[in-house]
């Protein structure tokens, strides 16, 4: 994102109205007395710290970009026995739901004595008349072992809905807050249900807390159950290593989630140190020639006898031929091609050309992954983002996520956090050290310096000059 499009971006928070009620939660204002003090509506998180940012500010004379700090308020919208609360999960699957779920239930039970939340069945289709999902009474005793499994208690679901019957539910309901958790289409979907409730005039606050396993949310540093994720799958790795190590020119191919961003694919290699070559969405590669991702596999199974290759599902797209007729999921996405699959085959083909023995297994333990309980520091950072997000709309904030920066939790409004999605930057330390970690090199192209055609064109991506 540039400078112009960070400096275009409204990063206030809407409110519902002006605050009167009390905070039951009897906090300090004194700085220095060992109790934790409210927050005050003036304080923000700077996007950028550095020195280097701040000097560029003072010249320019600009205001420098922050988000609004998440936590408890001295006063609060919502009178806490006269509120009515539902959730709903919304997408995939992913590590955490369950402690989400359960942070907002004992937050809003035991902080804030709310007592009248309801869990929604089924994502928002749990909200259209004609599905029929029942409603699920969600309370301490229900929800106190629900954190220690994977998946969703409330289930879910992909696929539009539309925003003005969730509203009429709302309304007919009497829900003063929605708590959304899920992706990138959720809060979109979010936004288009606070619009709604705008239009209609109605005091009804919305809240997301982000759910992204490909931690591709912008503006924020780490979603919940990205660690599990590139934990387990580091395990998974581990495993491959082994069966590579097997077999005389053993290659272990996996295939790990990451649509438009390679940060599981990236964290897992630095996790293990056992992976020979990552391939993400942000990189450019040849898959022939000398500098292609096969030959210098070949060189790799010469010196070593076996290679451990990790491949995010949406790497190396460009190596397909475009349908006009793109296919697409419940949820608007299009349907990638599978990497993994694809890099096995031409693999096999290539070297059976060439003559090379060779064993190829390939392992894509996605659905596994997804669907694991999450672990103890993605369980706690859960209680957090649930116990700020009760906060925030307990405040009468609206339209807003949750989320986690420069060391401090925040709340920002949900159309920043979908202008577009957070992607590897390949200059970035991060980047650099799953290199340093494969040895691979840096760039796979077989001509840096000009644009590359590849073995099969496609138009939407062609390799250019960096």
């Amino acid at each position: 994102m540039t400078q112009e499009d960070l400096n275009s971006l409204d990063f206030n928070v809407k409110s519902l109205g002006k605050c009167h009620v009390p905070s039951p939660l009897h906090l300090s204002k004194v700085i220095g007395d060992e109790v934790y003090d409210y927050v005050n509506e003036s304080e923000r998180i700077l996007y950028d710290g550095s020195t280097k940012a701040l000097d560029a500010f003072k010249e320019t004379g600009r205001i420098p970009i922050s988000f609004e700090k998440a936590g408890p308020r001295e006063f609060i919208y919502f009178e806490p026995n006269k509120t009515k609360v539902a959730i709903v999960t919304a997408g995939g699957l992913c590590p955490g739901l369950n402690n989400v779920i359960r942070g907002l239930v004992m937050q809003l039970f035991r902080r804030y004595n709310v007592h009248n939340v309801i869990g929604i069945k089924y994502g928002f289709e749990g909200f259209i008349s004609k599905y029929n999902h029942p409603y699920v009474t969600l309370t301490p005793d229900i929800v106190d072992r629900i954190h220690v499994l994977g998946g969703s208690f409330l289930s879910s679901s992909r696929g539009d809905q539309s925003s003005e019957e969730i509203v009429d539910t709302l309304q007919r309901e009497n829900i003063n807050i929605l708590f959304c958790i899920g992706g990138d289409g959720t809060l979109r979907a979010a936004q288009d249900i606070s619009e709604e409730i705008e239009r209609r005039g109605l005091k009804i606050a919305v809240g997301c807390v982000p759910k992204t396993i490909d931690n591709d949310i912008c503006f924020i540093d780490k979603s919940f159950g990205f660690e599990t994720a590139f934990s387990e799958a580091s395990n998974i790795c581990i495993n491959a290593h082994n069966e590579a190590k097997g077999a005389y020119n053993g290659i272990a191919i996996v295939k790990l989630m990451g649509r438009d961003s390679g940060f599981i694919a990236a964290n897992t290699t630095l996790a293990t140190g056992d992976v020979n070559f990552v391939i993400i969405p942000e990189m450019k590669f040849d898959l022939y020639g000398e500098k292609g991702l096969i030959n210098q596999i070949k060189d790799r199974l010469i010196k070593r006898q076996h290679a451990l290759v990790i491949v995010a599902e949406g790497a190396g797209q460009f190596l397909f031929e475009q349908e006009e007729n793109v296919e697409k999921d419940a949820s608007g996405n299009v349907k990638y091609k599978d990497i993994g699959v694809y890099l096995k085959d031409k693999i096999h083909e290539q070297f059976k050309k060439e003559g090379l023995p060779n064993t190829i297994k390939y392992i894509d333990p996605s659905y596994i992954i997804r669907s694991a309980p999450a672990n103890s520091n993605d369980s706690k950072f859960c209680n957090q983002l649930a116990q700020n997000a009760v906060h925030a709309a307990m405040a009468g904030k609206t339209a807003f996520v949750v989320g986690h920066w420069n060391a401090a939790f925040t709340i920002l409004p949900i159309r920043a956090a979908v202008k577009e999605r957070k992607r590897i930057n390949l200059e970035s330390e991060l980047w650099w050290g799953a290199l340093e970690s494969t040895s691979q090199p840096p760039r796979m192209l077989n001509d840096d310096n000009e644009s590359v055609e590849y073995l099969i064109p496609s138009p939407q991506f062609k390799s250019t000059k960096k």
